[in-house]
């Protein structure tokens, strides 16, 4: 546990960024839930992963930075990384359904002649 108080300006605007990456993840979640079609329902959670977690760890850096007196910027590093690999991996994921899909479509017309 942490033994030392957290600063207020610190505290309120990390409790926002905090409640506010719940509620994109929540979001996201409901978003998987409601859409239909695979493209659309991998968008939603792409979105909210990308931006819950960078809220989140906005949050850690601005808590962690005001517990140390310093700029901490570890969380930078895993930020990068995510908006990085999330939607690249978002993109591939799409290409392969929409590749069969496609296959799928050309086996059916081929069964139908």
């Amino acid at each position: 546990m942490i033994s030392a108080d957290i600063p207020l300006w610190a505290s309120i605007p990390a409790s926002i960024l905090l409640v506010l990456g719940g509620l994109l993840a929540v979001t996201g979640s409901a978003g998987l839930l409601r859409f239909r079609t695979f493209q659309a329902r991998i968008h939603a959670p792409t979105l909210g992963n990308t931006m819950g977690c960078g809220c989140v760890l906005a949050s850690s850096i601005l808590v962690f930075s005001a517990l140390s007196a310093r700029p901490v910027f570890h969380e930078v590093i895993i930020t990068l990384l995510l908006v990085v690999s999330s939607p690249v991996t978002a993109m591939l994921l799409m290409r392969a359904a929409t590749y069969r899909n496609r296959l799928t479509k050309a086996e059916a017309d081929k069964d139908a002649r």
